[in-house]
């Protein structure tokens, strides 16, 4: 059985695979075991607990403390490999899957075009490249002329670089709000976060409330009951920023949540819109020569626009042509379900859940693994 990519969600699943006797090998393009969450930037943290981000068979370890730092992670996917000997092929990217032909070594199933001209059988295959795989910016007016520097938060690191200077921080989830607190503590001498679709904001410590136990709720209850109770969690928990641009939005946390909008983890957020050291301004409508108009038609002239305006799953080449992506480029199943009329081909790590995507990956890999076990 192939499985593409060697991040949490390759890993868990090839992990699941030979829990169940079932052998796997993980095609990864980097040339180690984490190089994904090493590119992202220096601060970054799980927001949810370390109690419920560990993969299957092996929980992450006490030392790291409440919330895994980016490193930490990194480390802990190379120990988790090791631990479960895992298969790995290393500096091997998969261009495209395609169904095997009756001359194929596996007689049915899958094959995987590779670097290097390889083509490799399998009759299952997994696909585990992740949820951030492509740095997305929007095709804004005046993109292609603009003449300030602009750059996807993928490629940044850390404040060092912006001491001292002007920057426009855009997109309003928690990379956006991470980083624009980064930067006004790193000293930027101006910070503003354009925000688009006004996030819920919740603390820290009820992260993992907001993740599971809430998500329970709403399993159980009706969503406008779990948005009045969410509600007064927030208000008695954290003051309300409206007076500084970024107000409470008017529908309901877990209704938005079931959109898809997951609420911003404060992680020093609101301290620093209070003290008017990060300024929430309207979204972006579009970039003029040296310049920027957002929503309201104001103008700004940042030195640097670092936009945190999401990913794409990068799936169109790989799987694009059988069939199995929706609209927005998602699998049409994932888990141990296949999407119609493409038995064997399996997806996993691209819910994007509220509750935490590593506690998910664990769950999709380990039902996968038991259906594969006792179906092949």
């Amino acid at each position: 059985m192939l499985v593409v990519g060697g991040g949490p969600a390759g890993l868990a699943t090839a992990a699941a695979l030979r829990a169940a006797g079932v052998r796997a090998v993980v095609l990864e393009r980097g040339a180690r075991v984490g190089d994904s969450w090493r590119r992202h930037y220096d601060g970054l943290r799980l927001h949810t607990p370390r109690r419920m981000s560990g993969l299957p068979g092996m929980p992450l370890p006490r030392r790291y403390g409440r919330w895994v730092g980016r490193d930490q992670l990194a480390h802990y996917l190379e120990e988790y490999a090791e631990a479960h000997q895992l298969e790995i092929v290393y500096n091997v990217e998969a261009a495209r899957v395609d169904r095997a032909g009756p001359g194929s070594a596996s007689g049915s199933g899958w094959t995987v075009a590779a670097t290097g001209g390889r083509v490799l059988d399998g009759r299952r295959v997994v696909v585990a490249t992740g949820y951030c795989h492509t740095p997305y910016v929007p095709d804004w007016p005046g993109r292609d002329t603009y003449r300030g520097e602009l750059l996807h938060a993928a490629y940044y690191r850390n404040p060092a670089p912006y001491e001292g200077k002007d920057v426009l921080v855009v997109g309003g989830g928690n990379t956006g709000a991470e980083i624009a607190v980064e930067l006004a503590a790193g000293g930027a001498k101006r910070v503003r976060l354009a925000v688009r679709t006004l996030p819920h904001v919740v603390r820290r410590p009820a992260a993992g409330w907001c993740a599971v136990a809430g998500r329970r709720l709403s399993g159980a209850l009706p969503a406008r009951t779990v948005d009045r109770l969410a509600g007064r969690v927030s208000r008695i928990g954290l003051p309300d920023l409206g007076a500084y641009g970024l107000p409470r939005p008017a529908s309901g946390l877990y209704t938005r949540l079931r959109e898809g909008a997951v609420p911003v983890v404060d992680t020093g957020l609101v301290a620093a819109v209070r003290d008017r050291r990060v300024l929430p301004v309207p979204a972006v409508a579009a970039l003029d020569g040296d310049g920027v108009i957002l929503a309201d038609g104001d103008r700004a002239e940042p030195d640097t626009v670092i936009a945190a305006t999401g990913w794409r799953r990068g799936l169109e080449e790989l799987v694009g042509h059988l069939g199995v992506l929706d609209p927005r480029g998602l699998p049409r199943a994932g888990g141990r379900r296949s999407p119609e009329g493409a038995r064997g081909l399996h997806f996993v790590g691209f819910t994007g859940p509220a509750s935490g995507s590593l506690r998910e990956i664990g769950a999709e890999a380990e039902e996968l693994a038991r259906k594969v076990a006792k179906e092949d």
